[in-house]
């Protein structure tokens, strides 16, 4: 049995989970409402504000959707009851952030500055040299900080660039002058 797929969902208050037709599955929370079409296969039972994942055989496919399927609604949960962070730090000489309105404005090094408009449902926000990407969906918050670091990825000599606040960048040790 699939250790994660057995595990219950509890719903917290001012969460309502509405489990439609083909398992189309609808989250509304204080923080907003998400709107997902899970796997059909896999069985859904919610009693009690708890949230049950099961599967219908032991097929490899179904063993793979289980873990997938209890993840997601998971995921869905959390999202619209306390949201989803990513923190950015931008580092080296002359690197900046900014915010201008809706627009990431972004001064990495190169001749012009980088403009990026927030996706909806996500919002960023500047502070110092770092910048903090929220929303309630998991996968846009992780893609668009995936995306912001992508502009200008750390490098192993010096570290500048755009890294995740708890991620280590393994240096590297230069030329030697002999």
């Amino acid at each position: 049995m699939s250790r994660i797929g057995r595990m219950p969902i509890p719903v917290p208050d001012g969460v309502s989970v509405e489990i439609g037709e083909g398992n189309y599955v609808k989250v509304t929370g204080p923080k907003g409402t998400l709107e997902r079409a899970l796997a059909p296969e896999m069985i859904l039972e919610q009693n009690d504000g708890i949230i049950t994942v099961s599967r219908p055989n032991d097929l490899k496919k179904m063993k793979s959707l289980h873990g997938l399927t209890r993840t997601l609604l998971s995921n869905m949960v959390v999202g619209v009851h306390t949201g989803y962070t990513k923190v950015l730090e931008v580092n080296g000489v002359g690197y900046r952030a900014a915010k201008q309105g809706e627009k990431l404005v972004l001064n990495l090094g190169y001749s012009h500055p980088v403009e990026m408009i927030d996706p909806e449902g996500v919002a960023t926000a500047v502070e110092g040299n770092k910048i903090t990407v929220s929303g309630i969906s998991k996968e846009k918050v992780g893609q668009y900080a995936a995306e912001i670091r992508g502009k200008r990825a750390p490098e192993p000599y010096k570290g500048k660039g755009i890294k995740y606040v708890d991620e280590v960048i393994r240096r590297k040790v230069g030329k030697t002058g002999s």
